[in-house]
């Protein structure tokens, strides 16, 4: 099954753009050779919009590795084939790879999610926000189809209270080791077919994602706060919530009301639809964070009050 390595090593060329893809691309280069990458063209970053490059290309380019950043890899297939790889292996590049790429070398996608649960474009993000207890990292062979491809190893951890961007860094360790283990038995490996009847979905995040309402379960404002804690964040009507805690997940309370606060940590509990909150530190439009008591004091607001809804 597939090719026999042409150096002693075997020769893989890289598909990736941001930290999960250098966790991958570091352990994969530790022993195979890495003989070019493909990465996102560089994006406007911050305020001040520049131009920044991806955290693969930065890695690339720091070692001398020949590093492509098209918008389309309608094309690419002679270049890429020019390199003459043994494998490809892609890590959240963000690009499909067409017929005649996926011909080229074995090609082998280190998906962040135990397939066939949550194929497409947010797997870590969607395991957080159904309050998954586990996930993991799928090495599966690509196909024509959006991570259908047969599978040939899994790695797993378990969510707890951790962050997307805390997952992101564990997942892209473990698919490191996952990708070098396949690739080392690749010949060996029988690939495993997805069952499609046991498949689901999940969709690229937009910044709407984001909205919350103290008409929520706390819990799912908490998930989401995990989950979108980089991008896009959270935010209600009145503020983007930066900092915060799941108070308690149960009990009955009027949404938006202000249960409790704390002036040595400047933290307030809120009521939500079921369960509550705790605030530690806020921020309204156009304004740097602050201490959500310092945000109540400023509306002159209680203990029993109502957070107004804008």
């Amino acid at each position: 099954m597939g090719s026999k390595f042409s150096s002693p090593l075997g020769r893989v060329l890289f598909m990736g753009s941001p930290l999960y893809g250098v966790k991958v691309l570091e352990r994969v280069a530790e022993k195979f050779e890495i003989v070019a990458i493909y990465t996102q063209p560089d994006r406007p970053v911050g305020r001040k919009k520049r131009l920044t490059p991806t955290p693969v290309k930065i890695w690339g380019e720091s070692r001398g590795v020949p590093v492509f950043t098209p918008t389309t890899l309608k094309g690419e297939g002679e270049r890429i084939a020019s390199f003459k790889p043994d494998f490809i292996v892609v890590a959240s590049y963000g690009l499909i790879l067409p017929k005649e790429i996926l011909e080229i070398a074995p090609p082998i996608n280190l998906h962040g999610s135990l397939l066939p649960k949550y194929r497409g474009a947010s797997p870590i993000q969607s395991a957080i926000l159904n309050g998954d207890r586990w996930t993991g990292v799928t090495a599966m062979l690509m196909e024509e189809g959006l991570d259908t491809g047969a599978m040939l190893g899994w790695s797993y951890t378990p969510i707890g209270e951790k962050t997307t961007p805390q997952l992101m860094e564990e997942l892209g360790e473990l698919g490191g080791e996952l990708a070098v283990e396949v690739l080392e038995r690749f010949e060996e490996i029988r690939p495993l077919p997805q069952l499609d009847a046991l498949a689901s979905y999940c969709k690229k995040i937009t910044k709407a994602d984001g909205a919350v309402t103290f008409k929520m379960p706390a819990v799912e404002i908490w998930r989401r706060y995990r989950a979108f804690i980089q991008w896009p964040t959270i935010f209600t009507p009145l503020f983007k919530i930066v900092e915060m805690e799941l108070e308690e997940e149960n009990g009955s309370y009027t949404p938006g009301e202000i249960l409790k606060v704390d002036k040595r940590e400047g933290s307030g509990v809120v009521g939500c639809s079921r369960g509550s909150i705790k605030l530690k530190k806020v921020q309204a439009p156009g304004k740097k964070p602050v201490p959500f008591l310092s945000y109540l004091n400023g509306l002159r607001l209680k203990v029993g009050e109502i957070l107004p809804e804008r």
